[in-house]
């Protein structure tokens, strides 16, 4: 355990990538060297009546892409990147400061907070990105992300853009204080895209998704989604979980099930759930899954964040030696 003792874990928030962090090869070191991982593999594959794991470690990439099968990939990898901690950590979760995931992620947060078991969760988030995909196919959607323009601007460029030529463009992500994600019609959000730019953003990236995620568009998933969670049930989590719709920190299972409705057609606040946890007293974010974008948003958010990556278990080696010995907060890298 190198040390670490639960106490440690006081100030860390866990924080869980959404869709978008899928890379062919991931977990494929882990289950490697982590029997606890490989039997998440192992459960996931059962549960879903194909061969997730391969698909995480060998692609196709055009598969993994899909939304049908990149939301289960990332959450069962980010939770066997977990379970790999675990071995080396003990169980933190109980005693950390804070979780919270970007869209998709925040059904890991809520396994890791022991609000909801892995199997029904696993089979939810099937369920969500079947659905979703779904709503894709039915009506083409896009997304794109404003660099270097403000939230209340993304909104006024989205208002005009449907204005002027009718369709949707909704606000879907603040996920920095300049970094604004929009959602809709294709027509009407590169409408809205070439509105920021005449507005002084500095870039508009179109983003590489199946349709528009956090809209109006994904209504018909929602219905579906909203029928199936209401017959489950959640329990109150271990650990304050910051919500995706409010930002909020939640402690009560009635109300996550209300916020995982609403997520999705209702905006991601990223942006207000990292500056409600660092004045929670988060001092440490610890980003569990593949990929690295949210310890960058949190880094640019406020630097004097501590922040760190567990991808791979090169990730873990470096984690493990250093975790106890931690300061309070400040600095960036691999040091926790």
């Amino acid at each position: 355990m190198a040390g670490v003792t639960t106490g440690s874990a006081r100030d860390v928030a866990f924080i869980f990538p959404g869709q978008g962090a899928q890379t062919v090869g991931m977990g494929r070191d882990l289950c490697a060297a982590c029997p606890a991982a490989r039997r998440r593999f192992e459960t996931a594959n059962r549960l879903l009546g194909f061969d997730l794991a391969a698909l995480c470690f060998h692609g196709p990439e055009e598969r993994l892409r899909r939304t049908d099968v990149s939301q289960p990939a990332i959450f069962v990898t980010s939770l066997a990147l977990l379970d790999a901690l675990g071995e080396r950590l003990g169980d933190l979760g109980p005693h950390a400061a804070a979780a919270a995931g970007l869209s998709l992620g925040e059904y890991t947060a809520l396994v890791f907070a022991q609000a909801l078991p892995f199997d029904d969760a696993l089979r939810l988030v099937a369920s969500r990105g079947r659905w979703m995909q779904e709503a894709c196919d039915q009506r083409p959607g896009a997304m794109a992300s404003l660099i270097g323009l403000a939230e209340d601007r993304a909104r006024e460029v989205c208002e005009q853009a449907q204005r002027e030529g009718g369709g949707v463009a909704r606000v879907a992500n603040v996920n920095e204080p300049e970094q604004i994600v929009i959602s809709g019609d294709v027509a009407t959000v590169t409408r809205a895209s070439s509105l920021a730019k005449a507005a002084g953003a500095r870039r508009a990236v179109e983003l590489k998704v199946a349709g528009a995620f956090h809209s109006p568009l994904m209504l018909p998933a929602q219905e579906r989604l909203a029928a199936m969670i209401a017959g489950m049930t959640f329990r109150d989590p271990a650990t304050p979980v910051f919500c995706n719709v409010t930002g909020a920190a939640t402690t009560c299972g009635d109300q996550i099930k209300a916020n995982l409705v609403r997520q999705l057609t209702a905006p991601v606040l990223w942006l207000s759930a990292v500056r409600a946890m660092a004045a929670a007293g988060a001092r440490r974010f610890w980003e569990v899954g593949p990929g690295a974008a949210l310890t960058g948003m949190v880094r640019r958010i406020d630097p004097s964040l501590s922040c760190a990556n567990v991808a791979s278990v090169a990730d873990l080696d470096a984690i493990v030696p250093t975790a106890a010995a931690a300061p309070a907060g400040g600095g960036e890298g691999n040091r926790l």
